[in-house]
């Protein structure tokens, strides 16, 4: 007979990250949502508000606006009133192209919010138009990036690195050196629309950790840079690289990912294939403290480690890294192939 858990309350999430639309303005190369066009079914604002109520009912600390474009939300604005109304931290992610409008840009000093996320995924126009798909979105992003700094939001520019931009860091960093922006750096998994023939070796890998490392180290007074969660683990070589307090995928555990039709997932990185359940359906509370939601994460042992990992020193504290990584690049959960002390092992090898 099969073991039944007993149901319990889980803590809340540090950061849900919502998906409020689909609809976006640019078409990315490595868009992991497939973003243009907003889904048929999406949100209606009664439900949006009635989620923002959700978060707040299970203990979730902070919620990401994002998307798509989360600025092309009709309702974006009276979504992120009432986050922060209910004692959320509010983070908004962007792609820049609408940062210099004066509306959104007054609405967004009303609001305060906690950060304001850009992405920048090329130091010059012809790359970053380029993977983009749109020109201009380079002068928009960057432009938007100096506004949201000028006035004063805690701000950060984020870059998703593949082989069609791992040459142009050099360029992005020294676009934001001496800003005040914090720089989040992470890999582009074949996720969505990136063809895998796009994303990095492990060895090219390793050097965009090297380029971090050495920037941390050189520039540490100029730049709050970061790897994201895809970067890390027990490395014997680049400790300061260590995503700190690393204790596994923290998919339904420490994040919440929803869909704009209130699918709801650990993280968005993971797709459709792990959807837990639909607020139509079932309340949040009760998706959050089913035993059975995100087991791939929480009830994760040693014993669920694969491949390398399953002989590695730090399995039960890393439990195979990030599930995204593992899933798309390995074909299963908690063995993931870009670990840097994997990486490191096979060099000497």
């Amino acid at each position: 007979m099969k073991k039944v858990r007993k149901q319990r309350k889980y803590p809340g999430p540090h950061c849900a990250v919502w998906e409020l639309t689909l609809a976006c303005n640019l078409n990315c190369i490595h868009c992991g949502s497939n973003a243009g066009r907003k889904r048929e079914n999406e949100l209606t604002l009664e439900e949006s508000l009635k989620l923002c109520e959700g978060l707040k009912d299970i203990g979730c600390l902070g919620v990401a606006l994002m998307g798509g474009e989360p600025f092309l939300h009709p309702h974006w604005y009276t979504i992120a009133q009432r986050v922060n109304d209910l004692g959320m931290a509010l983070s908004i992610i962007t792609n820049g192209w609408l940062g210099k409008d004066k509306e959104i840009t007054k609405q967004l000093t009303y609001l305060s919010p906690d950060c304001v996320t850009v992405s920048l995924d090329g130091g010059e126009a012809a790359v970053h138009d380029m993977i983009r798909g749109v020109k201009g979105s380079f002068e928009r992003a960057t432009a938007a990036l100096d506004n949201y700094a000028e006035l004063g939001f805690p701000t950060t520019a984020i870059t998703t690195v593949h082989k069609l931009n791992l040459h142009q860091l050099v360029k992005i960093r020294e676009f934001l050196l001496g800003k005040g922006i914090a720089w989040q750096i992470q890999m582009a998994t074949p996720f969505g629309r990136l063809k895998r023939e796009h994303v990095l070796s492990t060895d090219e890998f390793y050097s965009l950790a090297l380029f971090i490392a050495a920037t941390k180290k050189k520039y540490q007074k100029e730049i709050l840079v970061a790897g994201a969660h895809d970067m890390g683990y027990y490395s014997t070589v680049l400790p300061e690289l260590q995503v700190k307090g690393w204790y596994g995928c923290q998919a339904g555990i420490t994040t919440l990912g929803i869909q704009s039709n209130g699918n709801i997932l650990g993280c968005l990185a993971l797709g459709d294939d792990f959807i837990e359940g639909s607020i139509r359906t079932r309340p949040l509370k009760e998706i959050w403290n089913d035993d059975a939601s995100f087991s791939f994460a929480r009830h994760t042992n040693h014993n669920d480690t694969s491949s390398h990992c399953r002989s590695c020193t730090f399995r039960n504290l890393c439990k195979g890294g990030c599930s995204s990584v593992s899933y798309t690049m390995a074909g299963a959960l908690h063995q993931d192939p870009y670990c840097l002390r994997h990486i490191e092992h096979m060099m000497k090898e």
